[in-house]
C-alpha cells in the first residue's frame, strides 16, 4: 500500500479538506501530464461516509461518489473560480434531465455583458450551460442552494476554477451520476 492509500484511509473526516482524499491541494488549475485524471475512476476512500453519497473536494478538482465502505468512483469536475467556491453540506433536492438555465442576478451584475441576455433564461438543450443534466443541491431544511452539480458544453474546463460556483462535469459523467444517484442523496463539498 502506498502513501497516498495509506492517508486516504486513516485520515479523520475534519483533516484539511485536500488531505482528506490524500492528494495535495492544488491551487492553481493543474496541468495536463501533472497526474490529474478526470476520467471515472474507482479509488479508495476514507471510511465513515454515507455508501451513495457525494464528496467533492474543490481544491483537487474531484467528485467522489461513494460506492462501498472505504470505496468510490472518482470523477474530474470544474468548480467555482476564486471566492465563488461553494462548501458546505447539502442534499440532492432535484433532478433534471436536459434543464434549463438562468443566470442569478449576482452573475448578472457581475458581467451584464454576457449574461444580460439570458435573465429570462435559456431552454435545455446542447447549448445550455447547464449540459445534460443537473443536480440540484438543496439544505437540510429544503431551500435551494442556487448550486448545482451539472454537465458541461465546455468538458476543457474540467479540472479548473471557473465557474460561477457550481460543479461541472463532463456530459457523460454527469449522465453516469445521475443514474446512480436518487434525490435526498449527502453531498459535501470541500
Amino acid at each position: 500500500m502506498n502513501r497516498r492509500q495509506l492517508l486516504m484511509l486513516t485520515l479523520p473526516l475534519m483533516a484539511a479538506p485536500g488531505a482528506l482524499m490524500a492528494a495535495p491541494a492544488a491551487k492553481t488549475p493543474p496541468k495536463k501530464g501533472a497526474g490529474y485524471d478526470p476520467s471515472p475512476t474507482e479509488v479508495p476512500i476514507r471510511e465513515g461516509f454515507e455508501v451513495g453519497s457525494i464528496v467533492v473536494v474543490s481544491d483537487d478538482y474531484y467528485l467522489y461518489h461513494v460506492v462501498a465502505p472505504g470505496r468510490a468512483i472518482r470523477y474530474g469536475v470544474a468548480v467555482g473560480k476564486d471566492e465563488l467556491v461553494w462548501k458546505g453540506r447539502a442534499l440532492i433536492g432535484r433532478k433534471v434531465e436536459w434543464p434549463s438555465w438562468k443566470p442569478t442576478p449576482a452573475m448578472i451584475e457581475r458581467k451584464p455583458e454576457q449574461y444580460k441576455k439570458y435573465e429570462n433564461g435559456m431552454p435545455g438543450g446542447p447549448t445550455n450551460p447547464l449540459g445534460a443534466r443537473a443536480l440540484y443541491l438543496y439544505t437540510a431544511g429544503g431551500n435551494d442552494t442556487a448550486i448545482r452539480i451539472h454537465g458541461t458544453t465546455e468538458p476543457g474546463s474540467i479540472g479548473r476554477a471557473v465557474s460561477n460556483g457550481c460543479i461541472r462535469m463532463r456530459n457523460d459523467a454527469v449522465m453516469s451520476l445521475f443514474d446512480q444517484v436518487p434525490v435526498g442523496t449527502p453531498v459535501y463539498v470541500y
